[in-house]
């Protein structure tokens, strides 16, 4: 998450559909965009970090809707992301098979959000390698629902969240839990995954001694396919911390489908505060 207060009272704020979101991204006449009215993905003074990521991705493919599939992705969390923001989107290179893209979020004159995209077409594969797969898992259709504490953000609302298998590394500092959106009609996988896949704080807020606000720094993101699918919305979310010290945490982010097979990996450097 790009930011995490220690309460977030958001009564009478719903969060907008993902889909009606991008709806609402207006072109302008010099080629950049905007959005007005995120505000039911707010957490605190910024969006939540899967919304904004998932508002430059989008921005990249109105741009270039020719792109090959998404590969990768490099963010940054500079500075808080308002409600109303423009979308600033730059081609960085054109390949035979791979694109570089790159996006910029700004609020009022002020880079907020910056992120570096690779779009890659397959080739004719020298080998493989399939992606790791999580056996015996029960299935989220099993798993116990995961109720939304009082206060939190409106946009936790708009998931649905059930809790997710033991790792079978039990002193792991990590939190798994399996979510979907309750409303995902009309988004394509690759957007799906890019705002679903910040949903979870991190793993290092099991080792904090005391509740305190923690905030998302940056997100480096790989695909393990070309096309990611699920079963019914469902996608299982890890977050484990490597490292945490001096108020910093190193984070691996994974994610898998209802089936059990990794989808994508990443990693994210976090803030740890209070």
């Amino acid at each position: 998450m790009a930011g995490m207060p220690a309460q977030d009272v958001t009564e009478g704020v719903q969060a907008v559909p993902l889909a009606l979101l991008a709806e609402r991204l207006e072109r302008l006449p010099n080629g950049h965009f905007q959005l007005h009215g995120a505000a039911g993905w707010m957490q605190g003074r910024t969006m939540y970090g899967g919304t904004s990521s998932y508002i430059a991705y989008v921005a990249a493919r109105e741009a270039f809707p020719n792109l090959p599939p998404l590969r990768a992705g490099q963010i940054g969390f500079i500075a808080p992301v308002g409600e109303d923001v423009e979308a600033r989107v730059t081609l960085l290179r054109a390949g035979k098979s791979v694109s570089h893209v790159e996006t910029s979020l700004w609020c009022d004159d002020a880079l907020v959000h910056r992120a570096t995209w690779l779009f890659g077409s397959g080739r004719p594969a020298n080998g493989g390698n399939p992606a790791p797969r999580i056996a015996d898992l029960t299935p989220p259709e099993q798993a116990e629902p995961v109720a939304p504490m009082p206060g939190v953000p409106a946009f936790v609302h708009a998931m649905e969240v059930r809790r997710g298998p033991r790792s079978d590394d039990e002193g792991r500092v990590a939190i798994r839990r399996w979510v979907r959106l309750k409303d995902r009609e009309g988004l394509a996988p690759h957007a799906e995954l890019v705002a679903l896949g910040d949903a979870l704080p991190p793993g290092s807020i099991r080792a904090m001694e005391r509740r305190g606000p923690i905030s998302s720094i940056n997100w480096s993101l790989t695909l393990l396919g070309e096309t990611p699918t699920t079963r019914d919305g469902w996608w299982l979310l890890e977050t484990a911390s490597n490292h945490m010290e001096n108020g910093f945490s190193s984070e691996t982010l994974r994610m898998w489908n209802a089936d059990g097979v990794e989808v994508m990996r990443g990693l994210q450097s976090v803030a740890i505060f209070g």
